[in-house]
């Protein structure tokens, strides 16, 4: 009954997550797929308004976005891919993300240019009218980039300050592997001394049922499962286990959290025992692993034995772990048996024959068989339960002399040695090994526990002393460098592919410079709403790459086709600001009310989705708000200098033809 309540209980908890990761998925593919086509369309709907026939507008509208549209598809797409290198249970994870919204982007992109146009033709009708809160939203936005550019030291201020605010959240935001969710169940790790017996584990188990059952009968927990030993192997009674089942998400419970922490409260002042609370996660080491997962290698167990009291002392003095434990305790009970070779000799007694009364008389020996109307059984013998209670007992038993034929006591031929030790003796990478495990403390992240513990090795432990880590913390440790490396290397390709694209590395650098805009906003974001850097709220950073450098490319793409019309550089640097407002609002406004409902979710998988929300929500918002100033400010200080894509062609054509005719 209870393995089949655990395996209930963890297969559920996967098919839970995986069907919020995968509406999450829907839910930000579907905004994504949008952005695209609203770009195309107000571009039309801008040219009817201007007096165009509808198929006429329709065609002009969608050529003179064309090249926006593919610059963001590919952008888009250079800003995915590099997601599916990711490695551990974060590349499995995510691998799925992003080639789901590659294709979002690339089917959105294909109707965009095709089936969008072609409906706009037939369903868009000539307006004649501005709408008059738009056109002073224009008018007050052109007055103020126009007070802006007279003043470029504000501006190059403000993208300073957007720097500080990047550097100052990174390092002020707490850091852990995932959002520590409610996973609507959590277990108990019970541990009492080794060698304890079942009665006194059961004892216990006792007290701690009574102290727990006002909480079931309160309605905050709906099932309360312990037993005792804790594998469903060799049994240990030294070791327990409590399975508690809370109510489901829409009963008005409390937090897991705050259960949890109820929980130790009631269970604080038990003796005898220790009660460790443990939350299972979706990512990291699973199971029943706790967050923190500390190890420490060394050259031998004595040494390794010091550093754990010195780790535990000062980890003590630390708020920000909670029960912390080793697998490395010299405290099994065990009896060292030890023959005089030379009096067994002596007496006639063969080694190998005490060796067999030992194993028959402690323990059990199969010595033949015998049938019964057709069914064998086995004979096995064995001492007497209770007969050998205490190590002097075992100096009680007798052998045969295989030369007198006389019994022999044992006490004439063994001595017991009585001492403690290690139930196992660990390694980690081949290398002995000591694990430190831990809750976290309530307010306290997993990336500054483990910063105290790194910290706490290199000032108090040797220099042979070894650190590494399991579980959660393993993944906690990889996947945040493997992030930062997909990060660096996204913006890394998407500026080439811009290179490549604009046919310059000044416009491409221009559009870059959108990135810091929307990262500043998505920390913000999150010091407001209490999230943390983890890995979900990295990888939607990874996805503001390609949505902030989309305004860019707005923007500048025009500005350039502006120029080879024939505009002034301050002409066409103003009216593809001015006509760029709205496509830019419409489209960030979209993404910033589609990650509202992620925000105000609740529920199953409620922390994961909130903190995507938070981080889509400020970092697409800022995106906005700084792009429409920095942006043109940006484009107007550092590509005066420069050609569109065109003009460089009509130069190469004109020189090549200016070569032709001096050869003749």
């Amino acid at each position: 009954r209870e393995e089949g309540v655990l395996t209930r209980l963890v297969r559920g908890q996967r098919l839970l997550f995986t069907l919020v990761f995968f509406g999450l998925l829907s839910a930000i593919s579907v905004t994504v797929s949008f952005l695209l086509r609203f770009v195309v369309l107000e571009n039309v709907h801008r040219h009817v308004e201007l007096g165009e026939p509808p198929l006429l507008a329709a065609y002009r509208g969608a050529r003179e976005v064309g090249f926006a549209v593919v610059a963001t598809t590919l952008v888009l797409i250079a800003v995915f891919v590099p997601i599916t290198f990711l490695e551990g249970q974060v590349g499995r994870l995510f691998a799925e993300f992003a080639v789901a919204l590659t294709a979002a982007v690339v089917f959105s992109s294909i109707v965009a240019l095709t089936l969008s146009p072609v409906l706009a033709s037939f369903l868009l009708s000539k307006h004649s009218y501005v709408d008059p809160p738009e056109g002073a939203m224009v008018a007050g936005y052109q007055r103020s980039l126009q007070y802006l550019f007279k003043r470029p030291v504000l501006g190059l201020l403000g993208l300073l300050l957007v720097f500080l605010v990047i550097g100052w959240g990174w390092q002020q935001l707490p850091r852990e592997f995932a959002p520590h969710e409610d996973r609507g169940a959590f277990f108990m790790l019970i541990n009492a001394p080794q060698g304890a017996s079942f009665s006194y584990m059961a004892s216990h188990i006792d007290e701690i049922e009574q102290r727990l059952m006002p909480l079931v009968e309160q309605g905050e927990i709906e099932s309360l499962l312990l037993r005792a030993p804790r594998s469903m192997g060799a049994p240990d009674y030294s070791e327990a286990l409590a399975i508690i089942i809370l109510p489901h998400w829409d009963s008005g419970r409390r937090h897991a959290d705050a259960i949890i922490v109820d929980v130790r409260q009631r269970l604080a002042d038990v003796t005898g025992v220790m009660v460790i609370p443990i939350m299972p996660q979706g990512l990291g080491g699973g199971g029943m692993g706790r967050p923190i997962q500390f190890v420490l290698g060394g050259p031998d167990y004595e040494s390794l034995a010091q550093w754990r009291d010195i780790v535990l002392a000062e980890a003590a003095n630390y708020p920000g772990i909670v029960g912390m434990d080793h697998n490395y305790y010299e405290t099994k009970p065990q009896l060292r048996i030890v023959i005089d070779s030379v009096r067994a000799g002596d007496l006639g007694v063969p080694i190998v024959v005490i060796s067999q009364a030992l194993e028959t008389l402690l323990g059990s020996k199969v010595v033949t068989t015998f049938s019964d109307r057709g069914e064998e059984y086995d004979v096995i013998l064995e001492g007497e339960v209770g007969a050998y209670r205490a190590p002097q007992d075992i100096t009680q038993l007798q052998v045969r002399s295989q030369r007198s034929g006389e019994l022999v006591s044992l006490a004439n031929l063994v001595k017991i040695e009585e001492f403690a030790d290690a139930a196992a003796l660990n390694r980690s990478n081949r290398m002995r090994s000591i694990t430190f495990e831990a809750n976290l403390a309530e307010g306290y992240s997993l990336g500054e526990v483990l910063d105290y513990l790194d910290q706490l090795a290199r000032d108090q432990l040797p220099v042979e002393a070894v650190v590494d880590y399991q579980g959660e913390s393993r993944e906690y440790r990889e996947s945040g460098d493997s992030v930062i490396v997909i990060f660096v290397l996204s913006l890394v390709v998407v500026y080439l592919i811009l290179a490549a694209l604009f046919e310059s590395f000044v416009h491409p650098f221009i559009i870059i410079l959108g990135v810091p805009f929307a990262l500043a906003g998505a920390l913000l974001s999150l010091w407001v709403a209490g999230g943390t850097v983890n890995i979900y709220t990295q990888v939607a950073m990874i996805m503001l790459v390609g949505l902030a450098a989309k305004n860019g490319i707005l923007i500048v793409e025009f500005a350039n086709q502006l120029r080879d019309r024939g505009y002034t550089f301050d002409q066409a640097v103003m009216t593809a600001a001015k006509q760029r407002v709205r496509p830019i609002l419409m489209t960030g406004l979209t993404t910033v009310l589609g990650a509202v409902p992620l925000i105000m979710a609740s529920g199953a998988g409620a922390e994961t989705r909130t903190v995507i929300g938070w981080v889509i929500f400020g970092g697409v918002g800022m995106s906005v708000l700084l792009t429409l100033w920095l942006i043109p400010l940006l484009y107007s200080a550092l590509a005066r200098r420069t050609r569109s894509p065109e003009q460089r062609s009509k130069d190469l054509l004109r020189h090549e033809k200016a070569s032709m005719e001096t050869k003749l």
